[in-house]
């Protein structure tokens, strides 16, 4: 299967990503899942696993401890979603996303066995997931970072058998915030956890740690109680943080990324791999890992002069963290502009209020590029509702333009909320370095 015959073949089924499935957990099976990767050969027990779930956090976090792993010089097969250009952005080997012939053989693989056993055409998440574990498989990765599509107990990941769990936190997203929520999310997550094997969890909280510990793991290792974060303070180019752990104690480590958020991500990923090797990691592994680590699309700058900076902030704990960053990263004395778009799903103006969107002097409205965009207007609304000054520019491409030509060099650009508005904006940011926009 060539490349374009994969993508038609992936537009051509359900996408949940593009149109949530509707209705509660009640019902859900992970069984046709697991049984189409029986019919594979079951490629996810060749190799060990760290497995990641959580509200916020669990992308950043599979990729420190992905570059960890790399440094320690293992082969890592990691997966992670959503993606913000091409779908081969999931699938990463070595720190290399799968080439484009590769990802087409590998959906063919798939789509082959689906039609030896007869079945009917499964969702776009299930086929990308199968594929991935497949591929992982075929290159023979020592080790799966498998990041969660969404909760944990019935998500096509879950077929894999989690060598160590990850749970960053527990927060109101897929959730419709009726009594009960918190419990009821926290139980969803915590289906990931394996009796007899290790789960961090990213949180002090009392109703997820009584959730995971259900799920009977040999240990509970807690951000807040057995993990600290000591110092955590703004350096040139990112943070630097303090981190004890049950196993060690790690000082001065330059994590080159920003937001305060990310360094108690970093003493998660620490605490994660500690628990794979079942020992303390050495410094100079985590000075190179962290030194070398890559987020796209969370808290990247992407421009200077003037600094444009993104972030796919699309809930209120990820809005809050922006909020916070940058605030702390990026405050001064220059103009603050905020271009944002948004995904339905979520309440607009608890997520702008998250924003802070009166502490931007301008904030410009635009309809996110998908199927769920939320109309510019709508969002405009809600910003001024917030306290906020906006104006609803419809297209990306228009707004983000809009707002460059009005900032100076030392004024900041935000441009945040859908992962295709901030995949847009990385890509405009490319062609004006490339000298093309």
């Amino acid at each position: 299967m060539e490349y374009s015959e994969a993508l038609d073949h992936l537009d051509s089924l359900i996408n949940h990503e593009v149109a949530p499935r509707a209705g509660a957990v009640e019902g859900l099976s992970l069984e046709p899942m697991t049984a189409f990767m029986s019919a594979l050969g079951d490629p996810q027990s060749s190799y060990p696993i760290i497995h990641l779930t959580g509200t916020n956090g669990k992308g950043s976090t599979a990729r420190m401890i992905d570059s960890i792993l790399t440094v320690m010089g293992l082969k890592v097969g990691l997966y992670t979603s959503p993606h913000l250009d091409v779908p081969e952005e999931r699938i990463r080997v070595g720190g290399e996303s799968i080439a484009e012939d590769e990802f087409g053989l590998a959906i063919a693989d798939v789509v082959r066995v689906e039609e030896v056993q007869g079945l009917g055409p499964r969702t776009w998440f299930d086929t990308v997931t199968s594929a991935a574990l497949l591929h992982f498989a075929n290159e023979a990765v020592d080790v799966g970072v498998i990041e969660v599509g969404m909760l944990g107990r019935f998500d096509s990941t879950n077929v894999v058998d989690a060598d160590v769990a990850v749970i960053t936190n527990v927060g109101l997203d897929h959730s419709d915030g009726t009594a009960g929520w918190r419990a009821a999310v926290a139980d969803e997550k915590a289906g990931i956890v394996v009796a007899g094997r290790p789960v961090v969890v990213g949180e002090d909280d009392d109703e997820l740690l009584a959730a995971v510990r259900e799920g009977s793991p040999s240990a509970v290792i807690a951000l807040g109680r057995d993990v600290e974060v000591g110092r955590n303070e703004l350096a040139v180019g990112g943070r630097l943080i303090d981190v004890r752990t049950p196993r060690a104690e790690h000082s001065e480590l330059f994590v080159r990324l920003h937001g305060r958020h990310q360094g108690e991500n970093a003493a998660v990923a620490i605490a994660a791999t500690e628990e794979f090797f079942d020992a303390g990691m050495n410094e100079e592994v985590l000075t190179e890992a962290f030194d070398t680590v890559q987020v796209p699309g969370r808290l990247e700058v992407v421009q200077r002069a003037p600094t444009v900076l993104v972030d796919a902030a699309h809930n209120v704990p990820g809005a809050a963290a922006l909020a916070r960053a940058v605030e702390e990263d990026f405050g001064g004395g220059a103009r603050r502009f905020l271009v944002v778009g948004m995904q339905d799903g979520r309440d607009p103006a608890a997520v702008l209020a998250a924003i802070d969107v009166p502490s931007y002097d301008i904030v410009v409205t635009c309809t996110a590029p998908t199927a769920r965009g939320v109309a510019a207007e709508e969002l405009a609304a809600a910003a001024r509702a917030v306290g906020g000054r906006a104006d609803a520019v419809a297209d990306v491409f228009a707004a983000l333009d809009h707002v460059l030509s009005l900032a100076a060099a030392d004024d900041l650009v935000v441009v945040a909320g859908s992962s295709t508005v901030v995949a847009t904006a990385r890509h405009l940011a490319d062609e004006e370095a490339a000298g093309e926009w």
